[in-house]
């Protein structure tokens, strides 16, 4: 069967349409980011309406034809995502077993009976074992729903399992838990009371608890500018006081000279320290203070041949993070932040260093545009994240113009007097905290200058590790990377160290992996330490798995749907099981299934290994369940997270990132 040129080979008894169908535009989607709300789209457009009853020609039928498609493609920009709550709002202490500090002047109900019987039922979350590959795919339990609304039991169920409460012994949502009859229990008075296991919770905190929380103390301090960060003002103090700052910040070429001269320069203390003991005094018990590691004093990064999910924005949270690592990711790391918003105090931007205690190789990503900004907040989040933070990687890559245009993420791959200063600066700002670099092979396509800047990321500033994607910022996802160039970088590093005889950074190359049999040929063929993942993780979570085991896995259907019941239940202890948690779990599951459902299962293709940027034609699987998991729909999404996560509000709709998967309406969700 003759299919058009990057076609997915699907054999023809799977095939429903022989055209494919449109893929998704990652160049376009990847032009928004989490740390800002969008406007919502402006009203439908009413050019061409004069048009309307009039007989067109077929040039323009074809050009109206051809704007239609367009309207279709790209990213949906105006995305907004709001919290959807419970009608009636009950106190957090109230519902967690606790006297409200505020009384009757709290503006949350306190009324347990009244937010019980306004309280729809429970949610029932599946076990493993309640899942099929036929519908309903879910196997509910045979339990008689209550139609009365009176008692305050109405609307529990009490067959249902929480996630939290299985997995700490304490739900901390209590009566607001959405899966509250797992862990309550109805006193003699009639009155329901709070189930703790407190043995089992003892025993369990270690293991489950999540790391690196900020407390409000501190946010409150970094909003008011009232954090100190002597390391990264002495620093500061110490370049602006080369008298170079302004040409540190400058990006065009005729600054650079200047840049990297005063960047050795600063390497020497600004004035020479009075020798000890010319006026005859003994200075031998004298106060100095602690002097910061040199590069080669930190801690070595020791990552050959392990596996390392890329740091992804919105997609790569803690729950998805998680999932990688059960599945096999060695090397796990949080969504970019913005150093802007650490210094300023922002809790959504301090929540993105959360960890898990099953992430054993955990880093935290940092964007900024200068030392000012990346210095002082290295040095905050050094210290708050102590312990629990084995590695800040500065994202020298980020492609979006609302990054680049600020002078962040991939402009600073043609600023590199100001990319040194801000890695030294870091670098001792962090103590012992390896310091890494993510970039691109360049700014502009065909002038790739990864090649120049590599060999001096770790000689001279003292980056830890390096991954290089193999693309540059205006290709975007357009060609396939470059791995060519990636094993140049590599080979001009290599010889750099050789020279002068430094020990070797591990090296990460990044692009198109999307097998077990892939990864293996760049290990082998292209001189890298291990192999950066990322877009090939958000379809296929479980390639972690194939790498380790060297195949390629044909996982069948149910063991998908299990691997969305995990991302459920993660996404529940992580985001909560009150109302909003469970549907804020259900926009980040909607998020997840919006790339996995790009998946061609193996077993439908008529040769190995798929290829990531292959377009699959409209196709049916081997079961009704691998045909819906394929659905690109995104009605069908909601669908399958309401088989974790119960029925969704009237009020909550999903706009997908891509257009073309959007149906209906596409104005606000939550």
């Amino acid at each position: 069967m003759n299919l058009p040129p990057g076609t997915a080979p699907i054999k023809p008894e799977f095939l429903a349409s022989l055209q494919p169908r449109d893929i998704p535009d990652d160049d376009a989607a990847e032009g928004t980011t989490s740390h800002v709300n969008g406007r919502p789209d402006a009203a439908p457009s009413t050019e061409g309406t004069e048009e309307v009853g009039k007989k067109l020609s077929g040039a323009q039928r074809k050009k109206l034809a051809k704007e239609e498609r367009k309207k279709h493609r790209g990213a949906n920009k105006g995305r907004r995502f709001q919290k959807v709550r419970d009608d009636v709002e009950l106190c957090f202490r109230v519902a967690s077993g606790k006297e409200c500090e505020f009384g009757n002047e709290c503006r949350f109900t306190h009324d347990v009976s009244a937010y019980l019987a306004a309280k729809p039922r429970d949610i029932h979350f599946p076990s493993p074992d309640d899942l099929l590959d036929v519908p309903p795919f879910v196997r509910l339990p045979d339990v008689e729903m209550a139609e009365s609304r009176d008692g305050p039991q109405s609307s529990l169920d009490f067959t249902t399992t929480c996630p939290i409460f299985q997995r700490t012994a304490e739900c901390r949502h209590g009566l607001k838990c959405r899966f509250l009859g797992n862990h309550v229990r109805a006193k003699e008075n009639g009155d329901l009371e709070l189930v703790v296991d407190e043995e089992k919770k003892a025993r369990l905190a270690a293991a489950e608890t999540e790391l690196n929380f900020i407390d409000g103390d501190t946010l409150k301090k970094l909003r008011t500018k009232k954090y100190p960060h002597p390391i990264a003002d002495a620093y500061l103090k110490e370049i602006q006081n080369t008298g170079d700052e302004r040409q540190a910040d400058t990006i065009t070429d005729a600054a650079e000279p200047a840049a990297e001269a005063a960047l050795e320069a600063q390497a020497q203390p600004p004035h020479a320290a009075q020798p000890c003991g010319t006026d005859n005094t003994d200075c031998s018990q004298d106060d100095t203070p602690d002097v910061p590691l040199r590069s080669v004093e930190k801690k070595r990064l020791h990552w050959t041949g392990k596996t390392y999910l890329a740091p992804l924005t919105t997609v790569g949270n803690l729950p998805f993070r998680r999932l990688c690592v059960d599945y096999g990711a060695d090397i796990t790391c949080g969504e970019m932040g913005l150093a802007m918003s650490f210094l300023q105090g922002s809790k959504e931007e301090w929540s993105l260093v959360r960890r898990h205690p099953t992430e054993s190789i955990f880093g935290m990503q940092i964007a900024g545009s200068k030392p000012q900004l990346l210095v002082p907040a290295a040095e905050i989040i050094g210290r708050e994240c102590a312990g629990n933070l084995d590695f800040v990687d500065v994202n020298c890559g980020c492609p979006i113009d609302l990054v680049y245009k600020t002078g962040s993420g991939s402009a600073l791959l043609d600023a590199a007097g100001r990319l040194g200063k801000i890695l030294v600066g870091m670098t001792k700002a962090l103590g012992d905290i390896p310091v890494t670099a993510k970039l691109r092979t360049g700014v502009k396509d065909g002038k790739n200058t990864a090649h120049k800047l590599m060999p001096r990321l770790a000689a001279e500033w003292g980056a830890s590790a390096i991954t290089l994607h193999g693309r540059t910022r205006q290709q975007r996802y357009t060609k396939l990377a470059d791995w060519d160039y990636i094993k140049q970088c590599v080979d001009a590093v290599r010889e750099c160290e050789a020279e002068e005889d430094l020990p070797p950074v591990p090296i990460f190359g990044g692009g198109d992996c999307f097998s077990s049999e892939d990864y293996w040929h760049k290990m082998e063929n292209y001189g890298v330490d291990g192999v950066m993942i990322g877009r090939g993780a958000l379809i296929k979570p479980w390639i972690f798995t194939e790498i380790k085991e060297r195949r390629e896995w044909d996982i069948s259907s149910r063991e998908r749907l299990e691997l969305i019941r995990k991302y459920a239940e993660y996404g529940l202890n992580h985001f909560g099981s009150d109302t909003a948690g469970v549907n804020t779990t259900r926009r980040y599951l909607c998020e997840a299934l919006s790339f996995q459902y790009r998946y061609v299962p193996i077993g439908l293709l008529e040769r190995l290994p798929p290829r990531i940027n292959d377009r699959a034609p409209a196709f049916r699987g081997r079961d009704e369940l691998e045909t819906l998991l394929a659905s690109p729909d995104s009605r069908d999404w909601v669908r399958i997270s309401e088989m974790f996560l119960g029925p969704a509000p009237e009020s909550w709709t999903f706009t997908p990132k891509h257009k073309s998967n959007a149906y209906g309406s596409e104005e606000g969700q939550g």
